[in-house]
């Protein structure tokens, strides 16, 4: 699989319900107007792009586990 995600694209995803590709990409697109934030709209679109060319398959072997940073033991959420 070609396709490979950022840290920040793999949060954005996790926030939304990753069950499946097609919903997943129906999720993305509706939030997208409600972006104040002109690069978050840019990276959304640039992660519904992909997932668009991806099979589901592919979709289904990407490991969509949210990162935290963490600062003196605790983690930031």
């Amino acid at each position: 699989m070609s396709e490979v995600f950022t840290v920040e694209e793999v949060n954005l995803m996790c926030i939304f319900d990753t069950s499946g590709r097609a919903t997943l990409i129906r999720q993305l697109s509706a939030a997208v107007p409600d972006y104040g934030e002109q690069g978050l709209a840019e990276i959304t679109e640039s992660v519904i792009d992909r997932l668009s060319d991806m099979s589901d398959d592919d979709f289904c072997a990407l490991e969509l586990n949210p990162e935290y940073e963490e600062h003196d033991g605790e983690q930031e959420v």
